[in-house]
């Protein structure tokens, strides 16, 4: 499925979900992304990793030879395979023969598991042995078509579910998986995790969503434990759950990645994500690059207020009589100046304003030059003599 976008996929064989989460841990290890057991996050220090969510169920299934039972503790005494080093499959079955107080003599733990646990029991080298795997993996179907093995139905499941949050009970109908043969013979009880994917946080985003799309076409159909749609969902006990697969599972698939091909979905979001800051800074500055420009502008206009208003004031306060022409003339240099001043076609008015006060000015000065002309000459006279 992958392929179809071009991504290879690279296939690391382990031995089993614990040694999967061991290698996620290690940052020497090349792998991004792994299948971890439910239950074994708990109680261990996950820092660094994120579950894409739960892909399907791996139920626990109790194999024995003899009498009848549908109680874990009619194995005390036996020998019971649990699995090999670094499998899901010992710590689950370890972590129920312990509530059980069966991990020690006269029980006998034999670390065998798969294949080789269901040939030791059929020959008859164990009595029990306990597997986790989907239905139709080869050594549940081998060990459910085997002769004389007997599938146990787990009649204290409510209480492993109870005391293990992580685990879900299961039902697998009579004849669910032979109608022919009747296997299983009666309807069977099952305890079962959840297969998680769990990848490193720095995963990349948009393999996260493929993984997901890939993972909805193989685990969406519905299975002899679920129904369609149920899986991949958000339920996780064990890890964080990613951010990229909160949205996929709130939302679906990119809008993006439904319309264009995956590079070009995945260049764009890409530059979505880089354009945003520049947005973020962009925005302000649209708001303050006007008001700027504008005062830059006025400012060449402005600036000459400041000498209009000191020549009104020298003006104002002049007592020598200065002639009108010498005034007049100072005025007709600065509008000169000012009339050579560019300014852009909307702020052309503010130009304009300038020039009508350098005009009001103007008449002031003329105003007080008539004023002076119009005022009556006094002369002295010498006072008069009284007899």
């Amino acid at each position: 499925i992958l392929a179809r976008y071009g991504i290879e996929l690279i296939e690391r064989p382990s031995d089993g979900a614990v040694d999967n989460l061991r290698r996620l841990m290690d940052p020497k290890e090349r792998v991004d992304v792994g299948f971890v057991q439910g239950g074994l996050g708990i109680g261990t220090d996950t820092e660094g990793l994120v579950s894409l969510g739960s892909f399907y169920f791996e139920p626990l299934w109790v194999f024995y030879r003899g009498r009848d039972t549908d109680d874990l503790n009619g194995l005390r005494g036996k020998r019971i395979a649990v699995g090999g080093e670094g499998s899901g499959t010992r710590k689950l079955a370890l972590d129920l023969l312990e509530a059980h107080e069966m991990t020690g003599a006269p029980t006998v733990i034999e670390p065998l598991g798969g294949l080789e646990a269901v040939a030791a029991l059929a020959a008859g080298r164990i009595d029990a042995a306990m597997l986790v795997g989907p239905v139709n993996s080869g050594a549940v179907w081998t060990a459910l078509h085997t002769p004389d093995v007997k599938l146990m139905t787990m009649s204290r499941a409510d209480a492993y579910v109870r005391r293990h949050p992580y685990l879900t009970k299961l039902t697998l109908p009579r004849g669910t998986v032979d109608l022919v043969r009747n296997i299983p013979a009666v309807e069977t009880t099952l305890v079962s995790p959840t297969a998680t994917l769990v990848a490193r946080e720095d995963f990349h985003p948009a393999l996260i969503d493929l993984l997901l799309k890939a993972a909805a076409e193989v685990h969406g159909p519905p299975g002899v434990f679920s129904k369609a749609g149920e899986f991949p969902n958000a339920r996780q006990v064990d890890f964080p759950l990613s951010r990229e697969a909160e949205r996929f599972y709130a939302s679906g698939t990119r809008f993006l990645q439904r319309y264009l091909p995956f590079w070009a979905a995945t260049l764009v979001d890409r530059l979505i994500v880089m354009l945003i800051p520049v947005f973020a800074l962009l925005i302000p500055a649209m708001k303050v690059l006007p008001a700027l420009y504008g005062w830059r502008v006025r400012s060449r206009i402005y600036k000459w207020y400041g000498e209009l208003k000191f020549l009104e004031r020298e003006i104002a306060d002049d007592r020598s009589g200065r002639p009108e022409a010498e005034w007049l003339e100072r005025l007709d240099r600065l509008e000169q100046r000012v009339n050579r001043v560019k300014t852009p076609n909307a702020y052309t008015n503010e130009l304009y304003i300038l020039r009508e006060h350098i005009n009001l000015v103007r008449r002031s000065v003329q105003r007080h030059a008539e004023q002076r002309r119009a005022a009556p000459v006094t002369r002295d006279r010498a006072p008069a003599a009284h007899a």
